[in-house]
């Protein structure tokens, strides 16, 4: 059985004992976590439920594993015959998931 459930602004496909990384989720690590936005739920006889946006009564389960930063991003700002160059960047933080169950 697998879920394709919404996080923040991006969608996962997910099934039972994946580990996800989703946009920082307030919430201590140990933390169950509970994903109503269910969108499909496939199951491995071929049946489907597909969501009008969300499924009704379907969740997924998970425990929040640990905080871990992504990868850094570096970008440039520059302006040519002007004399000016700007290096900055970024490096986001993301909440790590185990998938403990699908309710459908």
């Amino acid at each position: 059985m697998y879920a394709i459930i919404r996080s923040g602004s991006r969608q996962f496909r997910v099934k039972k004992g994946d580990v996800i990384c989703v946009y920082l989720l307030d919430a201590e690590p140990g933390n169950a976590i509970e994903f109503r936005e269910v969108l499909f739920i496939g199951e491995t006889g071929g049946a489907v439920k597909v969501g009008t946006p969300t499924v009704s009564g379907g969740m997924v389960k998970g425990e929040l594993i640990d905080e871990v930063k992504g990868p850094k991003i570096q970008s440039v700002k520059y302006k040519r015959r002007k004399n000016q160059y700007r290096k900055f960047g970024h490096r986001a933080r993301y909440s790590q998931v185990k998938i403990i169950d699908i309710v459908s």
